[in-house]
């Protein structure tokens, strides 16, 4: 599967340092098995609100699917010695490896995790690819698209489900903090334009749960990446 077909169906992707020549010269077979995961993949609106600090349920389909493709957890170990004499091991931990006639893929999915996550991974694969015990390290995460619309998305679906207070949050099973509580309620509450309680609870949502991780991974891409729908 072209790299390209993946863009035409809606995905953002970003890759460096010959990786994609690489995926669709050298790993066709791997990067069919990708892209058909990919593209099989959703995660619903209610999911990304009620997924909490958990995996939502489609990060979890995810990688399901990937394992059963042939991508599994994997650890590498790498060992340096000077005269017989171990002087550093260093082990890394992917949780998806692809092996093709003993070449690897590394692959993690980072869906909305924060600038230090993607510097752990980007510089285990870059440890790990100059090394030579990986090929191509991926990143899978949300993408551009979802990202710029998911204010829209999770202020649609408050509307949709007449959420007008505390009350209608904890009848769909969403328990915010005290804190959440307090920010949303004092712009609703105040005197000078208080705004309607759907989009003061979105705003709160969106910045609290939303991070800059698209914005993290354009600063830091170092190897080839897929960016999720």
């Amino acid at each position: 599967m072209p790299l390209q077909q993946l863009r035409d169906r809606g995905f953002d992707i970003r890759c460096e340092s010959h990786a994609a020549a690489i995926l669709e010269k050298d790993f066709p077979v791997a990067l069919d098995e990708l892209g058909n995961v990919l593209q099989s993949a959703q995660v619903p609106i209610t999911e990304i609100i009620g997924s909490g600090g958990d995996e939502t349920k489609g990060t979890q389909r995810l990688r399901r699917a990937l394992t059963q493709m042939g991508w599994r957890k994997g650890k590498f170990e790498i060992r340096k010695t000077i005269n017989g004499i171990e002087r550093q091991s260093i082990s890394h931990e992917i949780d998806h490896v692809r092996e093709l006639s003993g070449d690897h893929l590394a692959l993690e999915i980072e869906w909305n995790n924060k600038d230090p996550f993607f510097d752990r991974d980007l510089e285990n694969f870059k440890r790990l690819h100059a090394e030579g015990a990986i090929s191509v390290g991926i990143v899978v995460t949300r993408g551009h698209s979802l990202h710029d619309r998911m204010h829209e998305m999770v202020l649609s679906f408050a509307r949709q489900q007449g959420i007008g207070s505390i009350k209608d949050l904890k009848r769909i099973g969403l328990n915010p903090t005290s804190r959440q509580v307090t920010a949303v309620m004092k712009r609703v509450e105040r005197e000078r334009k208080p705004i309607e309680f759907a989009t003061a609870w979105t705003d709160s949502f969106v910045s609290d749960k939303c991070s800059q991780a698209i914005t993290a991974m354009d600063r830091r891409m170092a190897t080839g990446g897929y960016h999720d729908r």
